[in-house]
């Protein structure tokens, strides 16, 4: 029987298995809402009778499919719709004329002749935010399946392709993609009460389990440069609390990034004569960047870098702590990382180089090497340094991120896991910026080891919750 032919019969048969089924698929459908938010546009090839591009509430949804039984009846559920398009179409052969925020091929490499030509065809339908989202079974699970095909509780295969991460990864990089995200997920295909959220959102994401769960997850991007350096301005936020005698030299020392360089200094409540300072140096500044001066209206780092973001016009967003311990002098290493598609959103890392005697005490190195780990769980992308102040990202990606926060509320001060759970929502790609980190040169500290430490502690046990093992209210 022809691959064709095969969908059709299953189209006209498959209702008994799918419903003894209906638990494993509401399990994905729940992991591609995690990843997809409502009122994205989202292409779907191999969308089969249209469930899941239909549950997803796209804004714009195309279904492909070679099957014309499947199409029929994906047209007979959801073709009312607004908004959903169905149409046939070889996965192979696929000429593409629009693009989409979100492409989704669930369980479809396992039947693509040649899954090279489609996932290069898939970057026309693609744009530089475009997330393609690919599930597939995992290798462990090929003869238990083969098992519960003869028992009837899978419906019968054609011979397939059992592909491993690593031979997706080979394929994704050979057409242009970029892994962002993998996982192993599905542990345990049923909804029993306690039991199913335990092992698939904790047990399966443990060391050791995570490499049995039946589904094989894969989010890329296309790697792409943002647009010409030339042409991409930049807003550098400055979050300055006690910290008068580092304005003039921040000043001197932010480079030039981009088309134009905004400098928005965000004083904090000082108590010495900061925002007096600023004041000063604003007025009397003649360089070659924007200047602006603000006050928080709230406390805490994370309200001062909201109130510059809001504020900021350039095309690119970066925070630069006016403690100057990380050099504005690296700022165009990320800048350059950035608008030439190596990352979307860069994190400074001060846990490379060797850093100078008095830069960070020791329990601060260690707490921000445990809290790099933890995170790095968290996120499911490496990060080697998550405290690091100096961040960067594009503006537009940062008013995505904060409708995507939204759901987590107002549970960091700081601000520094506000920006990279944030980004790991979005499916951004993370990547660590070595920096070398300096002594001060003027004033203390504004952190407190313990009560801060204790603070973070609360906050990563909260993503842990929330983020990584995704109980409560969707972010």
């Amino acid at each position: 029987m022809e691959l064709r032919e095969h969908f059709d019969w299953v189209a006209a048969n498959n209702a008994r298995t799918r419903h003894a089924q209906r638990d494993f698929h509401e399990q994905l459908l729940a992991l591609y809402r995690h990843h997809i938010p409502e009122g994205a546009s989202v292409l779907e090839v191999g969308c089969g009778q249209g469930d899941l591009l239909a549950a997803l509430h796209p804004s714009r949804g195309l279904g492909l499919d070679f099957s014309p039984r499947m199409l029929a009846d994906a047209r007979s559920r959801h073709g009312a719709r607004p908004g959903l398009e169905f149409r046939e179409a070889d996965a192979e052969r696929l000429q593409l004329d629009e693009t989409f925020d979100h492409i989704v091929l669930d369980y479809l490499t396992g039947y693509v002749g040649d899954i090279q030509a489609l996932l290069q065809a898939l970057q026309a339908a693609a744009h530089g935010r475009t997330r393609l989202h690919l599930t597939t079974l995992n290798t462990l699970w090929r003869w238990p399946l083969r098992w519960a095909e003869g028992l009837g509780a899978v419906m019968p295969q054609p011979p397939s392709n059992w592909l491993s991460h690593h031979d997706l990864f080979n394929l994704l990089e050979l057409t242009g993609w970029e892994v962002v995200t993998f996982e192993r997920v599905q542990l345990f295909p049923y909804e029993w009460p306690l039991i199913s959220d335990f092992l698939n959102s904790v047990l399966v994401r443990l060391p050791g389990f995570r490499h049995l769960g039946i589904t094989l997850w894969v989010t890329a991007r296309p790697r792409r440069p943002v647009k010409p350096t030339g042409d991409v301005s930049c807003s550098v936020i400055v979050p300055a609390r006690n910290e008068a005698g580092n304005i003039r030299p921040a000043l001197d020392r932010i480079p030039v990034l981009g088309r134009r360089t905004e400098v928005i200094f965000v004083e904090g409540h000082s108590r010495d004569d900061t925002w007096a300072t600023i004041q000063r140096e604003v007025a009397v500044y003649r360089g070659p960047h924007l200047v602006r001066a603000l006050q928080q209206p709230g406390k805490g780092k994370w309200d001062a870098v909201r109130t510059g973001f809001a504020a900021a016009t350039g095309d690119v967003l970066v925070i630069q702590d006016a403690d100057l311990t990380a050099p504005p002098e690296d700022l165009p290493k990320f800048y350059d990382a950035l608008t030439g598609g190596a990352a979307e959103f860069v994190n400074g890392s001060r846990l490379v180089y060797p850093m100078e005697k008095r830069a960070m005490r020791f329990l601060n190195f260690l707490g921000n090497k445990f809290f790099a780990l933890a995170l790095s769980f968290v996120l499911s992308q490496p990060v080697k340094d998550s405290l690091c102040g100096t961040k960067m990202l594009l503006r537009s990606d940062y008013e995505r991120l904060l409708r995507r926060i939204a759901a987590l509320g107002d549970f960091d001060p700081f601000g520094d896991f506000n920006l990279l759970f944030g980004s790991a929502l979005l499916d951004l790609k993370i990547r660590d910026l070595p920096v070398r980190y300096k002594d001060r040169t003027y004033g203390e500290t504004n952190i407190s080891r313990f009560t801060h430490g204790w603070l973070l502690l609360r906050m990563t046990a909260f993503a842990l919750w929330r983020v990584k093992f995704r109980f409560g209210p969707r972010a």
